[in-house]
């Protein structure tokens, strides 16, 4: 499953951060001031074959303090993840520097055990500490490039991500005139990695497949899965890559990602900025929708823009990222897995970061987190998008979350690999 921004994260020094888009859209305003000093680049790639992550010293080590009940939340993530890693095309992804297939699912064992025995002490945080410590590696995000190549941050920018719940029918008819679109037949693609050959034609040679614009004009009628009742709303939906849908008898029809058309993502509200039809201060889900609604011509030009679409299939059971099991509120995260792993998929990582409660105020926040999921819009090592949930508290804060943190994995210490293979949880 993808996760689109809608809008790109730029380089900024000594500029304030812009709010933007609930859940999907990040807007950092950029404008390189000359003599300013290196600040990140977040969109920054990494050279190929490089990896995100470096060992630390245990002197290094942040603290591993968290909640006990957010240790109890994780149960059900990371057994996503080990179900993950006990499927055999999960291998090709490992060796990941030195963590091997079995360290990660060593690791993962023991990360369950640990976590469950600490949600039972009163001393959880310092339970955790010495466990990490004694049991563990620890593996620091270089986070994103500096602005002068001159090296790297240690810092990584957050965003959320949500899954919406809107109004649909599976027929066309009355107010439900917006498709969502299955896979369609002639879409070739890896079945490994998912990476988009292109569109098979008759002849059997290969071309680009159709571009979103060309979809909606009717490229692929009688392909839809779905009808919704709002042009933006369908487009959301394309941007998040799943969706729960309220049909007409009430009942509840889950899609998610079944592969996309092949085109990088491009950013239709930093489109709109640049032309200066809306207000950088201002920019959320709910202005953009509301433009929308009084502008309703200027969809064709501003989310045509972004020529990469999704396409769905039912999945209940979901929401599911892109490993193809379940996500977690504030238990999955995304990162970049679009042309290679820059970090260990299925495992967990530890993050330090702020997070938005809800009414509207932000803390500090740390815990463990499994990497599950792919963010459509979330590249190189300065990126990871969290997942915050379904629907509208989830959508809210997820439109709130745009912090810089930290970012770290674990690995369990080589010596204790066939210890936890051989046992498992307890």
């Amino acid at each position: 499953m993808l996760r689109d921004l809608l809008i790109r994260n730029l380089p900024v020094c000594n500029l304030p951060l812009r709010k933007l888009l609930g859940g999907i859209i990040l807007l950092l305003v950029a404008l390189a001031q000359p003599g300013c000093a290196p600040h990140p680049n977040y969109s920054g790639q990494l050279p190929a074959g490089m990896l995100a992550l470096r060992k630390i010293s245990p002197a290094d080590y942040p603290s591993f303090a968290m909640e006990p009940a957010d240790l109890a939340r994780i149960h059900g993530a990371i057994q996503n993840s080990l179900d993950y890693l006990a499927k055999p095309s999960s291998q090709k992804y490992y060796p990941y520097a030195d963590i091997t297939h079995d360290r990660a699912v060593a690791t993962l064992k023991a990360l369950d055990d640990m976590s469950l025995a600490a949600a039972q002490s009163p001393t959880a945080g310092e339970f955790i500490n010495q466990q990490i410590r004694q049991y563990f590696e620890v593996y620091q995000s270089i986070g994103a490039p500096l602005s002068d190549n001159s090296g790297y941050s240690n810092v990584v920018r957050f965003t959320g991500y949500f899954t919406p719940i809107y109004n649909a029918s599976l027929t066309r008819g009355g107010d439900y005139q917006w498709p969502i679109f299955k896979r369609p037949a002639d879409l070739v693609s890896d079945p490994v990695t998912g990476d988009v050959h292109g569109r098979r034609i008759p002849d059997g040679s290969m071309v680009p497949y159709y571009t979103r614009a060309e979809i909606e004009s009717g490229k692929l009628q009688g392909q839809e899965l779905c009808w919704l009742t709002s042009r933006f709303e369908a487009y959301v939906v394309t941007v998040q890559g799943s969706a729960r849908l309220r049909l007409p008898d009430g009942k509840i029809y889950e899609i998610g990602y079944n592969g996309n058309n092949g085109y990088q993502y491009a950013s239709a509200a930093e489109k709109m900025i640049a032309d200066k039809v809306i207000n950088p201060d201002t920019v959320s889900l709910k202005t953009l929708k509301d433009y929308f609604a009084a502008n309703p011509q200027d969809m064709d030009k501003y989310l045509s823009s972004n020529q990469r679409t999704v396409f769905f299939k039912p999945s209940p059971g979901g929401p599911f990222g892109s490993l193809n099991e379940p996500v977690t509120a504030m238990g999955t995260i995304a990162t970049d897995k679009e042309d290679h792993d820059i970090y260990p998929r299925a495992m967990a990582a530890f993050l330090i970061v702020k997070v938005p409660q809800t009414g509207g105020q932000m803390h500090d926040y740390q815990g463990f987190f499994l990497d599950q999921d792919t963010g459509g819009a979330i590249r190189a090592s300065g990126r990871c998008d969290i997942y915050m949930g379904v629907g509208a508290d989830a959508e809210d804060l997820a439109g709130r979350e745009l912090t810089d943190g930290s970012m770290y994995y674990i690995a369990i210490k080589p010596e204790l690999i066939q210890k936890y293979l051989s046992e498992g949880s307890k």
